[in-house]
């Protein structure tokens, strides 16, 4: 259905997007933003309220893809680079959503958030992620690298900069279908826990451990983070990787806190998160309908909040670009086995997971958000070597 008042306010309204040109497309009529040979089109098969795009343009835009009310002719990654390079000009009201963009962190409300996006079906997972089942930033020693070998590169990576010995006792927070533990045990005879809030994690997890004979090597718990001070064991070594977005700001110095507290002196402890330049609201479509409850943190109030807890900063890498190209294979993967997973979910999730899957490789290319790995010591080590031995 098409609103001859609404359309000439979208047209108003996306004006403002003009940094590359492209093509607004309505039933009868079509508007050049910018000035040039437009790159793309959006085709708006209905207007939308301009009430909804001052709310919240994200939500409203993603709707509206989501639904097939628009659609993009050319290739999406590309639009939506060019959308999420101006996201300064998206409006929000963050009154109106307030629900949405600071929902309850509590136990239970965190859970049910995890297991939301993580317990959709490891079926699903196991069709577009590698065999390694890791569903974080992978890291691409070389160009041509495939996405199973970038993984693989990744846990070997972090593992060495964990500086593993055999025997060593190593807790991974937010354990995912536990690759890394597995690694970790194989390669260093390392003891390794592993702790998820994801009942099909869990299940997988403990699945593979039988298969690979780890049972004298591994463990997978059901646990929240904040559950740890009082569990009564500690550890050489803590890892957490793509754990902390699930937090909430308010709990940063918390999971620190949580870390601390199960850390032996001098141990070593891995940070791997998705961070942004500034502190702000993560984007309102993604919260709602991808991440209910993420929050992405600044690497500053990060960093700011480890001092208390005595952890000296030993090293911090950005490895943005490395996800970017993690998601394009990701995306990739997912076109790829299509057939069957339009057999698991309506096209509704589909068109919805392709614009999840594009939009956070463009945000990682256009500098939206960071990938970065930080590196501490609890205390003051001097027993380690005085350059890196990775």
């Amino acid at each position: 259905m098409f609103d001859k008042l609404e359309e000439k306010a979208m047209v108003h309204f996306f004006n403002k997007f003009d940094k590359n040109p492209f093509l607004l497309k309505f039933k009868d009529n079509q508007y050049l933003v910018g000035k040039g040979e437009p790159t793309f089109v959006v085709d708006f098969k209905k207007t939308i309220p301009i009430m909804n795009l001052l709310n919240s343009t994200s939500i409203a835009l993603g709707e509206a893809y989501m639904n097939g009310d628009l659609t993009i002719e050319g290739n999406l990654y590309d639009a939506l680079i060019h959308f999420l390079g101006q996201m300064d000009k998206f409006s929000l009201n963050e009154t109106l959503l307030d629900k949405i963009i600071h929902p309850s962190n509590s136990k239970e409300s965190q859970e049910k958030q995890v297991q939301s996006h993580y317990d959709i079906g490891n079926d699903f997972y196991k069709l577009w992620l590698d065999e390694t089942m890791s569903y974080s930033c992978a890291y691409f020693k070389n160009e041509d690298d495939t996405l199973y070998q970038a993984q693989v590169n990744k846990v070997d990576y972090i593992l060495s900069k964990l500086y593993l010995k055999e025997g060593m006792s190593l807790l991974d927070i937010g354990c995912g279908w536990g690759f890394l533990l597995i690694e970790a045990a194989k390669k260093y005879k390392v003891k390794g826990t592993g702790i998820t809030l994801s009942r099909e994690q869990y299940k997988e997890f403990k699945s593979r451990i039988q298969k690979e004979y780890l049972e004298d090597y591994l463990t997978v718990e059901l646990m929240d983070y904040r559950d740890l001070p009082k569990w009564g064991k500690t550890f050489d070594r803590v890892v957490s990787v793509g754990m902390l977005e699930h937090v909430g700001r308010e709990n940063y110095q918390l999971f620190n806190d949580c870390v601390n507290a199960v850390l032996k002196d001098k141990g070593l402890y891995l940070l791997h998160f998705i961070s942004q330049l500034k502190e702000m609201e993560t984007d309102s479509w993604m919260k709602k309908y991808i991440f209910p409850g993420g929050v992405i943190p600044s690497l500053r109030e990060i960093v700011s909040s480890m001092g208390n807890d005595d952890f000296h900063i030993l090293d911090i890498e950005n490895l943005r670009r490395h996800y970017e190209k993690t998601l394009l294979c990701w995306a990739d993967n997912f076109h790829n086995h299509l057939d069957k997973i339009s057999g698991m979910f309506d096209e509704k999730f589909i068109r919805m997971w392709d614009l999840y899957l594009n939009a956070c490789a463009a945000n990682f290319h256009v500098g939206g958000i960071d990938l970065h790995q930080i590196l501490v010591t609890k205390g003051v080590n001097n027993e380690l070597p005085l350059t890196r031995w990775y």
